[in-house]
């Protein structure tokens, strides 16, 4: 075969697998799940009404940049490529376990249990609630495209739960609403409450109308005895290439007959966390949002001594740091924001709990989780 022949064979050989790989992916986007549903005509005339919609989307309640330019987006790539110390756990994490009958028979304390990064389950007033139940093992649309998180096993499996009044969710990134675990629960889930726009996902992935509730910020609903208020944070959304800021973000309170529970969702600093403070504090217990920060997207979230100064602001009588100890996202070794967040707390006088994943809380006690256990790893 001739020289000529090689190339030719070689360049129809790259440019059919370029237009495999270019097939397959456009295929994927299109028609995968994952990616959840489309927004139409009035559903788009809905977002309007909510005073926080425009033509390029839901936005801030004040200026927020996201956009990196080139030079800082390559260095970024860089420094992913090249990794910090101490990125991951040096073994798998042991986790505590929870067993079914013990959360069915639990009909009177205020009880948190932590999934790792933003997942919870809270027991309040006889309900149980899962807030951000992203329960499966990689915050991607495809195993390929993340990392696993540091451990295999869960508190309590999907399958081992019990029945779930209601699930919370506060945006639609894939680290905190997962298809996969959306499927797994949903036939054990009474009512899911979303930010407005993520309902479309629920729809297209087969939940029935009435067990969907979309909230705009500020607004608020009683649910089984308990208050229900989904309230601003300072971030973005977005599943696909074309669809940032297609649905809201936020946080959420939930209050029962005695205990006030604050969940920040994702965010960077602002005043909001001190008008939530002043229209519906104080909080016996306050779940906020410290990890995968970065000084290049500052603004999207917070960083550990921001989060302790954001408890302060929204009257927590206890904090606990969420949005760690499961996954890699970002550039920083993975017990940074535990580290950091402690020191700061103690500064401030927040009083924190540091629970091992499956640990419970229990709100309203004088004693609560405190090890600085992430140092046997």
């Amino acid at each position: 075969m001739s020289l000529r022949k090689i190339f030719r064979f070689l360049a129809f050989g790259i440019l059919f697998l370029v237009l495999s790989v270019v097939i397959i992916g456009t295929l994927f986007i299109n028609f995968s799940p994952e990616f959840g549903g489309s927004h139409t005509d009035n559903d788009i005339n809905r977002y309007k009404e909510s005073g926080h919609y425009n033509d390029e989307g839901f936005y801030n309640l004040m200026p927020t940049s996201l956009d990196m330019n080139a030079d800082s987006l390559w260095a970024t790539l860089k420094e992913y490529v090249n990794g910090v110390q101490n990125q991951r756990p040096s073994r798998e994490l042991d986790i505590l376990k929870i067993g079914k009958e013990e959360i069915v028979n639990n009909d009177s304390l205020t009880r948190v249990v932590w999934f790792g990064h933003s997942a919870f389950l809270l027991e309040i007033d006889d309900k149980k609630i899962l807030l951000d139940p992203m329960l499966g093992d990689v915050p991607a649309p495809h195993p390929w495209l993340g990392e696993s998180r540091y451990y295999k096993e869960l508190p309590i499996s999907i399958e081992d739960m019990p029945h779930i009044d209601a699930v919370l969710i506060s945006h639609d990134h894939y680290d905190h609403l997962d298809y996969g675990s959306v499927m797994k629960l949903k036939d054990k889930v009474d009512d899911f409450f979303l930010p407005l726009g993520v309902g479309a996902h629920f729809r297209a992935w087969g939940i029935e109308e009435d067990r969907i509730h979309e909230m705009n910020w500020w607004d608020e609903i009683k649910y089984k005895q308990l208050d229900l208020v989904f309230t601003p944070s300072r971030h973005f959304s977005g599943r696909g290439l074309t669809d940032r800021n297609a649905t809201m973000w936020g946080s959420w309170i939930v209050k029962g007959i005695r205990h006030n529970i604050y969940f920040s969702g994702d965010g960077g600093y602002a005043e909001h966390f001190k008008e939530i403070g002043d229209k519906y504090g104080p909080f016996d217990l306050a779940m906020m949002e410290c990890g995968q920060y970065n000084s290049k997207w500052a603004q999207i979230h917070m960083m550990p001594e921001q989060t302790a100064q954001a408890a302060v602001d929204v009257k927590a009588k206890l904090m606990v740091p969420i949005h760690w100890g499961a996954f890699t996202l970002a550039l920083h070794s993975w017990t940074d924001p535990a580290v950091r967040v402690t020191k700061k707390a103690k500064e401030l006088n927040m009083p924190i709990t540091t629970p091992e994943i499956g640990e419970p809380i229990i709100v309203g006690e004088k004693s609560y989780p405190m090890s600085r256990w992430w140092e046997k790893y």
